[in-house]
């Protein structure tokens, strides 16, 4: 797990922006999130699912856009405010819940070894 602040983040040109954050080349993976207050992502994910949620090869980077949230992160609780940027690090359970009075927009990033497949040569 890392945490920093948009405004810690290095001037980048060339490649993605997390740079130093993260020690992938390519941000292969991502959206916007917009929470429903108290909502949790990846509870329940399917039939017989454990809450539990990993990703193996990416790390996973969410930036609060705006509104508050908490990271569930191995079982223990970080508070996250709009300008937070939280990085899971592989194979560490997480989960992103929303603030009851002041809900989260949130982007989700995944970093890793291969482009996403859109920007892949053909061939």
């Amino acid at each position: 797990m890392k945490r920093c602040r948009l405004s810690d983040l290095r001037d980048i040109r060339e490649g993605h922006f997390l740079q130093g954050i993260v020690p992938e080349p390519h941000l292969c993976a991502g959206g916007m999130g917009f929470k429903a207050p108290g909502s949790r992502t990846h509870t329940g994910d399917g039939p017989g699912s454990s809450d539990r949620h990993v990703h193996e090869g990416v790390h996973e980077v969410f930036v609060i856009l705006q509104g508050k949230a908490v990271m569930e992160l191995d079982g223990a609780r970080y508070p996250l405010v709009t300008g937070d940027v939280f990085v899971v690090e592989p194979g560490e359970d997480h989960h992103l819940v929303s603030d009851e009075h002041d809900p989260c927009v949130n982007l989700w990033l995944e970093a890793g070894r291969e482009r996403h497949r859109n920007q892949r040569a053909p061939g």
